[in-house]
């Protein structure tokens, strides 16, 4: 992965956390995300939503110029909350816009 790359994922995962500040959520970019293990953990990190409330929400960011791999995911979801996609013999993934990523946290936030 070339410097650009890495720029511009660390530039997105940035983001990503200033918006859960905004909202009031604890959220962090993990040191050296997606080049070392953090705390042990068997996978990349890049955000930790309640990381001082407790156990972490642990997340991965990506980014897309072009939004290969995303247009498909948003016309599915078009107008809706979520999108639940389930490949056989797997959980399903669940797939949200901000908007409802941030009513949700706020509901647990608040409650």
């Amino acid at each position: 992965m070339g410097k650009a790359q890495r720029d511009k994922g660390a530039r997105i995962e940035r983001e990503i956390v200033h918006r859960h500040i905004e909202i009031g959520v604890h959220a962090e970019r993990v040191p050296l995300s997606g080049a070392a293990r953090y705390q042990g953990a068997s996978h990349d990190v890049d955000v930790l939503a309640f990381g001082r409330e407790g156990a972490p929400l642990c997340a991965e960011v990506k980014g897309r110029k072009s939004g290969a791999g995303f247009t498909t995911l948003e016309r599915w979801l078009g107008d809706n909350d979520a999108l639940f996609l389930r490949r056989d013999h797997a959980d399903p993934i669940v797939v949200i816009p901000w908007r409802v990523w941030a009513l949700l946290l706020g509901r647990v936030r608040h409650d």
